[in-house]
């Protein structure tokens, strides 16, 4: 089931988790439709929405493909997750560390001394901004730049003071803390002895998506060389991975785009003029990495880039890492700025609404794709037609199968003169195959699946006779640990209930049943009634079978009063 992670940990996630959301960040176009929510299936290619959504069953079903599930087998399916990572994404949304059962391995190495130790040095930092006496230059700084004392709060900015060892006094006291700082990356060996890495320097702390800090950047405020310095790979940083700024983004609504930038206080610039959606990159390019980070936090994704040469060549280096992640339902556009402007002085010259009105028509990928392809041909040749077709083909090839693959086929072929055919859908991301024959519903299997559908069923199961406990085969015993387990945790959705019993033999009949379709011929106001005549057409077999049974292995002489009892109860269960 859920392996190494308590089942307790997994039941809190799954009902702290708003599926809806979840889905509707990768699928933008769900929508409600009556009690759940509705889009064109992410699983495969159709044009009638099959895939519904259901909040109160936490849980997900495609008519057309099958598909279904929680929210962890959401994610495991589109992002092409493991179990434990899904279980990490979720956790780090929720803002819940995941618990192990103590084993060695479970993690890796605990990473809870080093965040322990950057969030000692993001706290001390964050003192010397005000109190340290070399702090005045950096405070005029940060003044001229126009950042608000509100904004510093928030984002945690704070000050190294000059000179080799102020953390390592503070913070190095003991061989375990100088190490500690280390492996932290917030001090430096070179030639014998150990130094910090960040001297007389603004600093910014980075964190996860959790809120911890887990490294920094830090600005020079004089001439010192290079203007910015990051810290180095550690155990729990990795800069082809981490964003600037992506928690502070996270905590806002997802009413606006998600917008990438390249410097610190561009984005915190644009977050104190009321653009709380801005992240950075950490002085590299955008990695695939950024880009499923990025998606799975925004509907619609903005990158801002200068718009010299620089800049463009910037741009076109993260499309081409944008296009086996571009489907088409999340917009990814590309903002590029006037000469000599960047978003922090830019914003504070054109104030907010202008900046949003510029947003609003930055560039889509495929008008930027086809854009920088035909500045390099004539298109008025036949041979720069030939070549425009040459260029397009592999960056289009690399865009995931569907409507949006093809509508850029379409559109490249029109381009370059040759007749628009339209071809047969792209094969999807994941071939299912649907059943011809639905399962048939024997008594037990309308019980076990009306209980999933509606969990608060199970007090009308306890209230009636349960003779049908006797009867051995596979689906009443199944019934039996359903109920226990409602009994145990009352609170359970058919989400919680499908990943308790994930990867076992009782969890893929489960999972059939969970099948909306089973059931759509009931009124949910007459599911009740349903499960008690399948109970009770249980409760007859078993009573039938008993008198069968009593008959087999003796004469009338030799029954107890006990046995006649149950004759009796089995023969008025047959009128």
């Amino acid at each position: 089931m859920a392996g190494r992670i308590p089942q307790s940990f997994i039941d809190d996630l799954v009902a702290r988790t708003d599926i809806v959301e979840l889905i509707k960040r990768r699928v933008p176009a769900l929508r409600k439709a009556g009690r759940d929510y509705q889009a064109c299936c992410p699983f495969h290619d159709e044009r009638t929405p099959s895939f519904t959504v259901s909040p109160d069953k936490q849980f997900y079903h495609c008519f057309g493909c099958g598909a279904h599930g929680t929210a962890i087998s959401f994610l495991m399916e589109y992002e092409r997750l493991g179990f434990r990572d899904a279980v990490e994404e979720l956790a780090q949304m929720a803002g819940l560390e995941v618990p192990g059962d103590g084993r060695a391995g479970d993690h890796g190495p605990d990473p809870s001394p080093l965040l322990a130790i950057l969030a000692e040095a993001a706290s001390l930092y964050r003192r010397q901004l005000s109190d340290h006496p070399t702090a005045g230059r950096a405070r005029d700084y940060l003044s001229q730049r126009g950042l608000t004392e509100e904004v510093l709060t928030r984002f945690d900015i704070g000050y190294a003071p000059p000179g080799w060892s102020f953390l390592l006094d503070r913070l190095g006291q003991r061989q375990t803390d100088r190490d500690g700082l280390h492996a932290a990356g917030l001090v430096v060996d070179q030639d014998g002895r150990r130094y910090d890495r960040f001297r007389d320097r603004i600093m910014f702390p980075i964190r996860d998506q959790r809120g911890r800090v887990i490294g920094f950047g830090g600005r020079a405020i004089g001439d010192e060389k290079p203007k910015y310095l990051n810290s180095p790979e550690t155990p729990v940083f990795h800069k082809g991975r981490e964003l600037y700024g992506l928690y502070e983004a996270s905590q806002a609504r997802d009413e606006f785009p998600l917008l990438v930038v390249e410097g610190y206080l561009d984005a915190i610039a644009l977050a104190q003029f009321g653009l709380p959606r801005v992240v950075a990159t950490l002085g590299t390019a955008t990695t695939p990495d950024h880009l499923r980070r990025l998606l799975r936090n925004t509907s619609e994704l903005v990158f801002c880039f200068d718009g010299d040469r620089a800049g463009r060549e910037a741009a076109w280096k993260a499309l081409q890492t944008a296009l086996p992640h571009a489907g088409g339902q999340q917009p990814i556009r590309f903002l590029f700025l006037p000469d000599g402007e960047d978003p922090d002085t830019l914003i504070r010259g054109i104030g907010r609404d202008a900046f949003e009105q510029r947003l609003a028509g930055s560039q889509l990928l495929s008008d930027f794709l086809f854009q920088h392809l035909t500045s390099q041909v004539d298109l008025g040749t036949r041979e720069g037609r030939a070549r425009l077709d040459s260029l397009a083909k592999p960056l289009i090839e690399r865009i995931p199968n569907g409507t949006f693959k093809q509508l850029l086929s379409e559109e490249l072929a029109n381009r370059v003169g040759l007749r628009s055919v339209r071809t047969a859908p792209a094969a999807p991301r994941r071939q299912r195959i649907r059943p011809t024959k639905t399962p048939t519903l024997t008594p037990t299997r309308l019980a076990i699946a009306l209980i999933l559908h509606q969990p608060d069923l199970a007090d009308e199961a306890r209230r009636m006779p349960d003779d049908w406990r006797t009867l051995e085969n596979p689906g009443t015993a199944l019934l039996a640990r359903l109920l226990e387990t409602l009994d145990r945790y009352p609170h359970s959705t058919m989400a919680s209930l499908a990943e308790r019993w994930r990867d076992t033999e009782d969890g893929q009949y489960l999972g059939r049943l969970c099948d909306p379709t089973l059931i759509e011929h009931i009124p949910s106001d007459g599911f009740a009634a349903e499960l008690r005549g399948a109970i009770q057409l249980l409760n007859r077999q078993a009573r039938e079978l008993e008198t069968q049974r009593l008959f087999d292995r003796g004469r009338p002489s030799q029954w107890s009063e006990a046995d006649k009892e149950r004759i009796r109860r089995g023969l008025l269960a047959r009128d």
